[in-house]
């Protein structure tokens, strides 16, 4: 099979450039690993920056459906110190350009503004070989294989595109996060509920965090934030709830139990996720008929701008691409020569957030940035 673009995984990157390449008439087949669209949750809410992620958006055609999907009042921002002192308490008062959206509920604006016959779900990648001439051959799983001119990896941190490029591989920053839920949180929670308030809500102290995210219906959605080597990680089986559960709260012993609460009450097995990062200034040399986008190309610390660079990156590339129909190197020499400063950019200011947020002076550190007073590290 010949595909004249292919783009390999079916997260917000990949959706926004089949998205904005169907708008200019250009065809392109998206091949997805998980077996169906609602194969798994989609995370909590994003916050979709006017600078990036919402240009995108309206590149995309859009912007009207995003903001359907907006969760009014979770722009509001708390800092509390580990006995429960509020530190910082933001509002949201509607001006902020960061609105929240459920991730869920963006993807599926963009799995429906696509046709039918877009996504080929079940297909996941175990090669790609360069054939000459800028040509591709991708294989997958099930034992297809296709050639294409055009090949994207919008594949993820553990990209199986990314080694046609380039040799780095996604490293352990030292940084793990094991992510909860509590649900009904007014109502069976209130303690917790109360100290998250209406947004997010950063409880932190050198080396350790409980961050947490009020989301619809009262949820609140919880990533405790702990600096441990892997190893320590890798000694927990997290299958066996209880015992991990009191692992990762024996960790936060003498903090205010509203906040341990998101710990210790959590309703959901706790899921760990390691941090892992690309080197911040991380690129390749131009190669033809092969390019990368999102995290498979600059994957970083979490800061809240991965969803907004993958997007934004997918409309920056259909741009190209529209711009130059006739010519798929100048395109992409002209997507990756912005590519490269504006990732790392955004990736140093990421290991700066990350760091302040966990450094000997946090969460002063983080109050700092947040009013102006202090610089990210």
């Amino acid at each position: 099979m010949t595909t004249p673009v292919t783009i390999i995984g079916a997260g917000l990157g990949g959706l926004t450039l089949a998205r904005v390449l169907h708008v200019h008439g250009i065809p392109a087949t998206v091949y997805e690993a998980e077996t169906s669209p609602t194969s798994r949750t989609q995370g909590g809410l994003l916050d979709i920056h006017d600078h990036n992620g919402q240009l995108a958006l309206k590149a995309a055609g859009l912007f009207d459906e995003f903001l359907d999907i907006i969760h009014k009042g979770a722009e509001a921002t708390r800092v509390l110190d580990k006995d429960g002192t509020v530190l910082l308490d933001e509002p949201d008062d509607g001006t902020g350009g960061r609105p929240e959206v459920p991730r869920g509920a963006l993807r599926r604006i963009l799995l429906d503004s696509l046709p039918a016959d877009t996504i080929q779900w079940g297909r996941k990648v175990t090669s790609c070989r360069p054939l000459g001439g800028g040509r591709h051959e991708v294989s997958f799983a099930d034992g297809v294989t296709v050639t294409t001119s055009l090949l994207v990896g919008a594949d993820g941190a553990w990209s199986r595109v990314r080694p046609l490029l380039s040799d780095a591989k996604p490293e352990y920053v030292g940084t793990s996060l094991i992510e909860t839920y509590l649900f009904d949180s007014d109502t069976r929670h209130p303690a917790s509920a109360q100290a998250v308030g209406k947004g997010s809500l950063f409880a932190l102290a050198p080396g350790k965090g409980i961050s947490a995210h009020r989301e619809p219906d009262g949820v609140l959605h919880t990533y405790v934030t702990l600096n441990k080597p892997q190893e320590w990680t890798d000694g927990i089986d997290f299958t066996d709830v209880g015992t991990a559960t009191a692992r990762v709260a024996a960790e936060f012993h003498g903090w205010a139990p509203a906040l341990t609460a998101l710990i210790t009450d959590g309703e959901t097995a706790p899921v760990l996720r390691t941090v892992h990062a690309l080197p911040i200034e991380h690129r390749w040399n131009r190669a033809p008929g092969v390019t990368l986008l999102g995290d498979a190309a600059h994957l970083m610390c979490p800061s809240g701008e991965g969803a907004n660079l993958a997007m934004y990156d997918g409309a920056e590339l259909g741009n190209a691409l529209a711009a130059h129909p006739d010519d798929i190197e100048a395109a992409l020499t002209l997507y990756e020569e912005a590519l490269f400063p504006r990732s790392a950019a955004a990736a140093d200011e990421a290991y700066r957030i990350h760091t302040l947020c966990l450094d000997g002076n946090a969460p002063h550190s983080l109050v700092a940035f947040f009013t102006g007073h202090g610089q990210a590290g």
